[in-house]
């Protein structure tokens, strides 16, 4: 992944609200919101000025006006540029076309699982799967609210997670199954290992090298 010079994701969201027309911070946080993108880039408003300014610093917005709304502070419009333009596409391209190294905290914890035992392990396995049952359920209530407000293409992303989301759920359901059912492969050993310390022969080999 390439070094952009403002590389905050907010700075993303923010050339994609003043696509269509100029706006001041206000208008874009509120048109973000709108589109639902606050659940992929988390708006603050000490940050979101920040990015502004930065975008503003590297020639990827400018300023058009100020206005006065009654007795509100002036508020500053920005436009996108051509260059700024140019890098949003270009951002969106390498976020499409780039496969990143994104490693969950859920692998780290499944790498490590076996400190739990089977039976802490299938209890845990199940609160995560409810978990992600509401997750999904959330995430089509968001997804209908959004269809007949918006084109398809804004919404691709809420799509995205809810497949993600489901297969999860998918793979998880399956784990817990070899585990209930006891046909994974070691259970027993990695059982009396939780319970006794006793690593099974041929991985207790394995450590000791």
């Amino acid at each position: 992944m390439k070094r952009r010079k403002v590389g905050n994701m907010l700075g993303l969201a923010v050339l994609s609200a003043v696509m269509d027309r100029p706006r001041h911070p206000y208008e874009m946080a509120a048109v973000l919101k709108e589109r639902g993108k606050e659940a992929d880039v988390p708006i603050k408003w000490g940050s979101l000025y920040t990015v502004v300014a930065n975008l503003e610093k590297h020639g990827f917005l400018e300023a058009v006006e100020s206005v006065k709304d009654g007795g509100r502070p002036e508020r500053t419009v920005y436009r996108i540029t051509p260059a700024g333009r140019a890098e949003y596409e270009d951002w969106v391209r390498e976020l499409v076309g780039t496969v990143e190294p994104e490693p969950p905290r859920f692998r780290s914890g499944l790498s490590m699982i076996g400190i739990l035992g089977p039976d802490q392990a299938i209890g845990r396995l199940r609160e995560r799967l409810e978990q992600l049952g509401e997750r999904a359920a959330k995430q089509r209530a968001v997804l209908d609210q959004l269809r007949p407000l918006m084109p398809r293409m804004f919404m691709i992303e809420i799509e995205y997670d809810i497949a993600m989301t489901e297969a999860e759920a998918r793979w998880v359901r399956g784990f817990l199954d070899e585990l209930t059912s006891g046909t994974m492969p070691g259970l027993d050993a990695w059982r009396r290992w939780y319970e006794t310390g006793e690593l099974p022969d041929d991985l207790g080999a394995l450590v000791e090298e």
